[in-house]
């Protein structure tokens, strides 16, 4: 889950979601990518958190599993999302080139009321006859 904003302050947001992120950036101070190495100027702040991977797929536990380390204050929530860009990103890395995930009614209702949206990045498998 990540919430994205150039005026965010990540120590701010830890407090109000009560909760340590995976990763944090404060926009224009550098930040070192894992995969790279190199450092780059950040140009929008960004407070993310993580959960495992889950093989098969298994979204609505890995949205369970980082709501429920978070606030379950809605009101806090509705002003996040007033300032903020909220958003699950997910990747999903597909075996097959025909595949599907799914997420229950009762997730969606939960990141709805905290107005975060759902992004997909989807890759399919490297050869297309496996």
């Amino acid at each position: 889950m990540r919430v994205i904003g150039d005026e965010l302050l990540p120590d701010e947001l830890s407090e109000l979601l009560g909760c340590e992120p995976t990763a944090k950036m404060i926009k224009g101070e550098p930040f070192s990518w894992m995969r790279s190495g190199k450092p780059r100027i950040v140009r929008s702040g960004m407070w993310r958190i993580e959960t495992n991977e889950k093989v098969p797929g298994d979204l609505d536990s890995q949205i369970f599993e980082i709501l429920n380390k978070l606030t379950h204050d809605l009101e806090v929530w509705k002003k996040l999302s007033e300032k903020y860009r909220l958003d699950f990103f997910c990747g999903l890395f597909m075996e097959r080139s025909m595949e599907g995930i799914s997420i229950s009614s009762e997730a969606l209702l939960a990141l709805g009321q905290r107005g975060i949206e759902v992004d997909f990045d989807m890759y399919g498998p490297d050869d297309e006859n496996v």
